[in-house]
Order: structure tokens, then sequence, then C-alpha cells
């Protein structure tokens, strides 16, 4: 069973694994959550700065 793919360039969405513009096409959805996620600590501090850099915290 195949899943749709999204083009990181254009945007578009299609079920081949080259989009029609010529770039590769990857899963639009986002990884799975396990809170015994051994790349927590990195999520965290990504969303960290990203809050600094926008003012947030």
């Amino acid at each position: 069973m195949k899943h749709i793919l999204k083009c990181a360039k254009c945007g578009i969405y299609t079920m081949k694994d080259i989009c029609s513009c010529g770039n590769a096409a990857a899963s639009p959805r986002p990884m799975k959550y396990s809170p015994n996620d051994r790349f927590m600590a990195y999520r965290r501090k990504s969303k960290l700065e990203e809050y600094f850099k926008r003012g947030l915290v």
C-alpha cells in the first residue's frame, strides 16, 4: 500500500517517489512520538532555541 507524499520544493502532493518538478517527494506525516525517545533532548533544545529567536522566552 502506497502513501501520499509531498514535494519539499513545490509543495505538491503525489503518490510517486519523484515529483513532476523533478525533486524527491517525502512523507508529510510527522515523526512518531514516544516519551522514551532518545532524541527528545534534541527536540527540546531545538524548540527552546526557536522560542528565543522569536522572543517568546
